[in-house]
């Protein structure tokens, strides 16, 4: 049966992204966030969103007026609870999303796929948080931006069911996508691969290598890499870097390749996180 609502639990930026994804693909979508400013965030992303489609000729006025109808916003999972798909799109931290999750089956009703947005952590490890649901939870790996990149990494948990996977392939599908599995390990596929080059480009930094803009300039110019791994950590945010690198380290037996360089590490501890905050390896101008 076709999805026809869903909710996403979590208005930052993936959050933002999953749900207008959804809507203009046709299906209702409520964002939940118990912090009203991020909802108000979240609904002028969309609106700003939406005007630049229909004025690129994406999407027509009619297209954009649907997306907007689509889309709704609450501070609480009760008052989006008639969903039948919900996704948690909340901070990289086990125990953030475990207390997410309990609440998740406490609000949602018993068929419900309860999907999180985790770019690391152990499916099986938050599926444990609720184990008379757990054939229901499932990864579904969205990437930054949303609206524009085509894969989701679909993660099974040991205990998730055929049926909850074969809905989540066919609801990417269904949103564009292009669903690719992944087992449940930490960091699945795409980070496992990602982050340790981000990480060696720090190493590279510290170490005199190179500057920042000549690492990236030398992997974009070199290896065909559309952003340079030192941007890119920027534009994924330092903190959720450091935050993945953490769940990797302890999740692979702490093999040291995953732990996160000191550069990085004091990047973050210093409020600077990337675009987000207008200062991380590069300064950005805001707004």
């Amino acid at each position: 049966m076709a999805v026809q609502k869903i909710a996403v639990i979590g208005g930052g930026t993936m959050g933002s992204g999953i749900a207008l994804t959804a809507a203009t693909h046709g299906i209702q979508s409520v964002i939940v966030d118990i912090h009203e400013e991020q909802l108000t965030r979240a609904q002028a992303y969309h609106a700003k969103q939406i005007a630049r489609s229909i004025q690129k000729e994406r999407m027509t006025e009619t297209d954009g007026k649907v997306a907007t109808e689509n889309l709704s916003y609450v501070s609480s999972m009760e008052d989006a609870n008639d969903a039948d798909w919900v996704v948690e799109a909340a901070t990289e931290n086990v125990d953030v999303k475990k207390s997410i999750f309990k609440s998740m089956e406490s609000a949602f009703g018993p068929n419900t796929v309860l999907a999180t947005n985790t770019s690391s952590i152990s499916i099986t490890d938050l599926a444990s948080a609720i184990p008379g649901a757990s054939h229901r939870v499932i990864g579904m790996h969205f990437f930054n931006p949303v609206p524009i990149m085509k894969l989701v990494e679909v993660i099974q948990g040991k205990k998730t069911s055929e049926e909850t996977t074969n809905a989540t392939l066919a609801l990417s599908e269904s949103m564009g996508k292009i669903p690719v599995p992944a087992h449940d390990f930490a960091g699945f596929v795409s980070n496992r691969v990602l982050m340790p080059m981000i990480n060696e480009a720090f190493h590279a930094w510290t170490d005199g290598v190179a500057e920042p803009k000549d690492i990236d300039s030398i992997m974009k110019l070199g290896c065909a890499f559309p952003m340079g791994p030192l941007r890119l950590a920027d534009y994924i945010g330092l903190d959720v870097c450091r935050d993945i690198m953490m769940v990797m380290y302890n999740g692979l037996e702490e093999n040291p390749k995953y732990l996160p360089n000191q550069k990085l590490v004091a990047l973050v501890e210093a409020g600077h996180l990337g675009d987000k905050s207008g200062q991380g390896v590069y300064e950005y101008e805001k707004g």
